[in-house]
């Protein structure tokens, strides 16, 4: 890479000459005659507006001197990654252009947001979707006033912009997201750029391990282009500065055969990417005809892939202010800061973006000539206007069984029991083989501790490594992807869901915590899409979390957590959706639902250990289609004014609460008891806050406005509190859940460190119902006894007892 010497011009163009040689023969794999010269104007012209979405508010086509009151007021977007990216668009255009290639890009490198909208207003797709930005002078006007402006487009590539599924503004999940696209999807390549400060995440670092679960068959193929531009934010790239013959051996070790082009002299560059490309297709088509011929299944390839070295901020000034700008970190954001104040700064901008040659790349009107889009391929082959990035447009229904098939049988409620989670893992499996094309199941590793194993009667484990003998359930067309990164099956199931399939992702509920901030990022962009007509609804992102809190008794403190629902309710409430099924039936009847399910992230909990059966398949549908409702069969209430209201969500809180139920029962037969269980846990909300919520008729006729109400519930207590405190009855509100208080132990043990306990419950009851205080006292100490008394028999055999590990409902 070419240093500037000192006293060099302050800024430049792309080129100091013209081209000579683009009429040359080209050498083997190269850029056929005239080649050179259109694919460089397709860059120059991606690069030219992509300044002037940064820069400017008026006089797009440079007619007159440009002035201060044409440029923005305030200067945002980022400039350093953007020429490579344009770079890398052209390249990836000529290639489908010639080979016919359905391709669709990554943009990981963050704020790629101006290479993305210009690549796309070059293409047309830009004015297709957005007809009021025309391709002429004044549709480049308004392209470059809306971007990074109040009420314009982000400087990131977000789900405004054409041929994106990937919001450019966190980083790490680039390769997740493009192998996600790729599976399933056969004849595919999906080109992921990497930065070279994204590469330094640990989700990205993690996705190398993708390339272990393609079928060359089956799937797509995924190109990773690893752009090393030198430089983050303020501080050198890691990957950019480590030997290269490491670089090239780790990358080699994860299973690919890198192809490197380096450099900053434009022609010889475009020659060297186009001979890179034409080497890496030509590799990826070599492994599909391999495996359709022999099936090699892909154990015992690498795939291509393009480690790219330009400068940062490449094309752009080389100087400012006595600085070196080109090839370091200070090209990052906005170049020339100064430019409606300072003059020289204004001179300089001018400098550049003339020095694009934008005479010869738009026509007097405005529009790009026909040497500028020449690389440009038509229709759906644009890669953004590829129908994939827009997965809505290509979702098919799932054919799902009747998951009343599938149902326990109830005779009594209370009295029989079921591992809930094993249960609707049969459902699953016929899923899986009615849609052996659009629908996967992703989780860390989990998917047999989640008792979900019946599955794998229908598939195996995606899996195109090293097989052993002994080695369960592996296939290479498997529709179970495994592996130990909620990152990755995050990002696999994000990138499938957003080119229009259909998943599930299974988790233990304390460590979904790790996608966290993915879960972020895929809210904001469903709720965002929600406002484009032209992004159509795509299947809803749907977690099972299961090995909850409420029986990590064996593994302890560090896997009990049941926060994933507190981070969830801070989205969106019309994205939102929290489920807390308490038996089997239930399970299957919400899991079938979310299946149906557009545009939403659904949130279920459940318990995989055997744990009582309350509903019959039909009372079940009607349960969740209400979302909450009274328990008659548990109520002493008798259809009148109740005492006080036991309710309830989560199969384990259910369990105490109607354990409570019958002790109160038993021991205070006049006390009027309403049992109250949720399912929908948006129930809670008034409808104003949420689609789901309850109006305040309906709130206060099931909960009553001045009963005493005791709330068991699975998550922390205060998200109750937070969800009706605008409710007529919260002051009457109390909340059992769980207070940050466990270790290895046994399950009831579990529930009295967090006094959910039914003794504890009762005595709650004891303590909020006027008049009972004085009359309860003694069935009050009988309940503190009895709470010693467990404790002490776990503390002795180490099993709960008998009584409480056994209990069933009376009858």
């Amino acid at each position: 890479m070419s240093e500037t010497a000192p006293g060099a011009a302050a800024a430049r163009g792309p080129h100091d000459q013209p081209f000579q040689s683009s009429e040359q023969p080209p050498g083997p794999g190269g850029l056929g005659p005239g080649e050179l010269g259109r694919i460089d104007r397709y860059w120059r012209a991606a690069n030219y507006l992509s300044v002037g979405q940064i820069y400017l508010l008026d006089n797009p086509l440079l007619t007159e001197p440009l002035r201060p009151e044409h440029i923005k007021p305030r200067l945002l977007g980022h400039w350093g990654t953007t020429p490579g990216l344009n770079f890398v668009y052209a390249h990836l255009s000529r290639q489908i252009s010639r080979r016919g290639t359905d391709m669709m890009w990554i943009v990981g490198p963050g704020h790629g947001g101006p290479a993305a909208v210009a690549t796309a207003w070059l293409d047309g797709t830009y004015t297709e979707i957005y007809p009021e930005v025309t391709r002429d002078a004044e549709g480049m006007r308004k392209l470059f006033r809306q971007f990074s402006f109040p009420g314009g487009v982000p400087s990131h590539v977000a789900p405004e912009t054409p041929g994106s599924i990937h919001e450019g503004g966190e980083l790490g999940y680039a390769l997740s997201h493009a192998y996600g696209a790729a599976f399933d999807n056969p004849g595919l390549v999906v080109a992921a750029v990497v930065g070279d400060g994204e590469a330094e995440t640990g989700p990205l670092a993690g996705s190398w391990l993708s390339d272990k679960f393609v079928d060359p068959v089956r799937d797509g193929a995924v190109l990773p282009i690893l752009h090393l531009n030198g430089y983050k934010i303020a501080n050198p790239a890691l990957l950019a500065r480590i030997p290269e013959s490491d670089l090239v051996a780790m990358l080699r070790g994860n299973g690919y055969e890198p192809h490197l082009v380096s450099g900053d002299e434009p022609e010889a560059m475009h020659r060297e990417m186009a001979a890179a490309l034409d080497a890496a297709l030509d590799g990826i088509e070599e492994i599909r005809r391999r495996a359709h011929e022999d099936g090699s299944a892909g154990r015992d390839v690498r795939w291509p892939m393009i480690v790219l070295r330009t400068p940062k901020g490449w094309t752009g000034p080389k100087e400012v202010d006595g600085a070196r700008i080109e090839g370091t970190w200070r090209s990052h954001q906005v170049p020339l800061s100064g430019v409606r104040d300072d003059p020289d700064h204004l001179r300089l901008l001018e400098e550049w973006m003339r020095g694009y040659g934008p005479e010869e790349l738009f026509g007097p009107e405005g529009a790009p000539v026909a040497e500028a889009t020449a690389v440009v391929p038509e229709g759906e082959r644009r890669i953004s206007a590829n129908p994939r990035a827009n997965g809505g447009l290509l979702l098919k229904d799932l054919i799902l069984p009747d998951h009343r098939d599938y149902a326990v049988d109830v005779p009594e409620p209370a009295t029989t029991a079921s591992g809930a989670t094993g249960v609707l893992g049969g459902y699953l499996r016929d899923v899986i083989r009615a849609n052996p094309e659009n629908f996967r199941i992703m989780g860390p590793d989990e998917t047999s501790s989640n008792r979900l194993d019946a599955v794998f009667d229908a598939t195996g484990r995606a899996w195109n490594a090293e097989y052993r003998s002994g080695d369960p359930h592996l296939a290479p067309d498997g529709r179970v992807m495994e592996v130990l990164s909620e990152h990755l099956c995050q990002g696999w199931l994000e990138g499938y869901l957003l080119t229009g399939r259909h998943g599930l992702f299974n988790s233990y509920e304390a460590f979904v915590h790790i996608v966290d901030s993915m879960l972020n990022q895929h809210a904001k962009w469903l709720k965002v899409t929600r406002g484009l007509p032209w992004r159509r609804p795509i299947a809803s992102l749907n977690y099972l979390l299961s090995s909850h809190v409420w029986r990590q008794d064996h593994n302890g403190f560090s896997h009990q957590d049941p926060g994933f629902i507190d981070h969830v309710v801070n989205k969106k409430p019309e994205i939102i959706r929290v489920y807390l099924p308490p038996d089997a039936n239930t399970l299957l009847s919400t899991a079938d639902h979310c299946l149906r399910s557009r545009d939403y992230v659904n949130v279920i909990i459940a318990g995989k250990q055997p744990a009582l059966n309350y509903l019959s398949m039909d009372e079940a549908n009607a349960h969740c289609a209400r979302g909450v409702g009274i328990w008659d069969w548990a109520s002493s209430d008798a259809g009148e004014e109740p005492d006080v209201v036991l309710a309830c969500a989560g199969d384990v809180p259910t369990l105490e609460a109607l354990a409570a139920a019958d002790l109160l029962r038993r021991h205070l037969p006049e006390l009027k008891v309403r049992v109250v269980n949720v399912v929908d846990l948006m129930r809670l909300q008034p409808e104003t806050e949420h689609p789901h919520g309850l109006n305040e008729r309906e709130y206060d006729t099931v909960f009553t406005t001045d009963r005493p109400v005791i709330f068991a519930f699975h998550g922390y207590p205060w998200l109750i509190h937070r969800l009706t405190y605008r409710r007529a009855g919260h002051a009457n509100l109390h909340v059992r859940g769980y207070k940050e208080e466990g270790t290895t132990t046994t399950p009831f043990d579990m529930v009295m460190l967090n006094d959910l306990d039914r003794f504890h419950l009762v005595m709650d009851v004891i303590d909020r119902v006027p008049g009972l205080g004085v009359g309860a006292a003694h069935l009050r100490q009988h309940m503190a006894d009895e709470r010693l008394r467990c404790r002490a028999h776990t503390r002795e055999f180490g099993e709960d007892a008998p009584d409480i590990r056994d209990w069933a409902w009376p009858h």
